[in-house]
């Protein structure tokens, strides 16, 4: 069964908590939060206050996407602020294996992003290592972008890859995520869709999850 993680980068921040509200209600598996530091990426979103207060107001598991530099100095912050998945990019993590057991240390499942530049196979000394890989779909950092299609193809890889050395590796796909191309992903391998703008910007989120969860 794939799982379906609204991204609260696209919720109004103005009433968050109707936002989070909406997703409680949904059939929504996780919460997905984009930490953004302006470095990495062109872009800065929220921090520890934002986790923390959504992890009171919820019991979906949160999807803690860390788009930052340096993520080691910050792990177990946001996992007593209340992250259950932590995801780190490869291309900020020369100690990479240290990050992820950092992460598991913490308390946390681990998950790796790559951006859509960077070769899957990259990970696979450490896939045994991994609870989920994310493949990001668009260029990280802004929500509302066009899915890169060549996505598809580093997706069967990265399941192939899956298949020969960690069968309960999660695939991840973040950006451009809709009910146009969600079977597709679906049957290319992914277990994890996050849906910022498609679910947010709907004119009823809680259907629009619905849809995703029944195309899927």
């Amino acid at each position: 069964m794939i799982k379906i993680s609204p991204s609260i980068l696209n919720a109004n921040f103005l009433d968050l908590k109707s936002q989070i509200d909406l997703i409680n209600e949904s059939e929504a598996d996780w919460i997905h939060l984009d930490v953004m530091d302006g470095v990495f990426v062109p872009n800065i979103s929220f921090g520890f206050p934002i986790v923390k207060a959504i992890s009171t107001h919820t019991s979906k598991p949160l999807d803690v996407h860390l788009m930052i530099v340096n993520p080691e100095r910050y792990i177990e912050t946001f996992a007593d602020s209340g992250a259950y998945m932590i995801t780190v990019h490869y291309e900020v993590c020369p100690h990479l294996h240290s990050v992820i057991q950092q992460i598991k240390k913490a308390g946390c499942k681990a998950g790796v992003a790559l951006n859509p530049h960077t070769d899957v196979s990259l990970l696979r000394p450490i896939l045994q290592d991994l609870d989920m890989v994310l493949i990001m779909t668009v260029n990280p950092g802004f929500g509302g972008q066009k899915f890169i299609e060549s996505s598809i193809d580093k997706i069967k890889e990265l399941k192939a890859l899956a298949i020969k050395i960690n069968p309960s590796l999660l695939i991840q796909v973040d950006g451009g995520i809709s009910t146009s191309n969600i079977k597709q992903l679906a049957e290319a391998g992914v277990d994890v869709f996050v849906a910022g703008t498609f679910v947010f910007k709907s004119d009823n989120p809680v259907d629009t999850i619905k849809a995703l969860k029944t195309l899927a």
